[in-house]
């Protein structure tokens, strides 16, 4: 039985307190697909993040214009929906 490790990664740490909303992007070309989460903050800025790699911070950005371009630049596509703090409470 694999076992997996939930903890998260000190990455997320950044925006702990502070997020405000999540969205999932898809590279949808690769088999299986590669997912990267991007997490504003409620300071307008934004942080990727890499599941795969125990929620490793990819790279961030000042503003979701710029995140956006970064991940529509590499090929990766919105999945439908967002995730918002205040759903969570």
């Amino acid at each position: 039985m694999q076992i997996t490790d939930t903890i998260p990664s000190p990455g997320v740490d950044l925006v702990k307190d502070s997020w405000n909303f999540l969205e999932v992007w898809v590279d949808a070309m690769q088999s299986p697909p590669y997912l990267l989460l991007l997490l504003g903050d409620k300071a307008g800025s934004c942080y990727i993040f890499d599941p795969a790699e125990n929620y490793r911070l990819v790279t961030n950005f000042s503003s979701y214009e710029e995140a956006q371009i970064w991940l529509l630049e590499d090929e990766y596509e919105p999945l439908e929906g967002r995730l918002s703090s205040s759903e969570t409470l």
